[in-house]
């Protein structure tokens, strides 16, 4: 009996998991080959390729491309995001310690989190990016030298 219900549990379980993997179930595949690269508007050096979603409305997936020896000042995000480094070294400097993160590196910012971003000089980086909102970047205002 108790193995009869136990065998009746899985197969339920198996029916439900078949059921709710067919409604909507979609998958999108886009070979590397096949990204379609677009400068980004007022960001010398820097182009993005959607993969899914539309940055500049809500959450999104998409590819950064930094020109080698590209550098941004110190920014934020409005919102949090997560990125892997696909290819390049990406140089982070968060709280006044830079990070060199090669192909393979994760980073997640939450929060606004203040960072500055440089592409090594040797390649160009290629980011894979995962963001929970309407993408954009923020520029922090300029630290005031001390008059004298």
């Amino acid at each position: 009996m108790k193995k009869t219900m136990v065998m009746s549990a899985v197969t339920l379980v198996g029916i439900l998991a078949v059921a709710h993997a067919d409604k909507g179930a979609t998958a999108t595949l886009t070979a590397a080959s096949d990204l379609k690269w677009s400068a980004v508007p007022n960001m010398a050096g820097v182009k993005i390729a959607v993969g899914d979603g539309d940055p500049s409305k809500g959450p999104s997936h998409f590819f950064l491309k930094f020109d080698k020896g590209f550098t941004a000042g110190e920014h934020h995000h409005t919102p949090d995001h997560s990125g892997t480094v696909v290819a390049g070294t990406l140089i982070l400097t968060v709280d006044g310690k830079e990070n060199r993160l090669p192909p393979g590196s994760y980073f997640a910012f939450s929060g606004k989190k203040v960072h500055a971003t440089k592409c090594d000089p040797a390649a160009d980086c290629i980011l894979s990016m995962d963001a929970r909102g309407a993408w954009d970047v923020v520029p922090e205002p300029a630290a005031k030298k001390p008059t004298k």
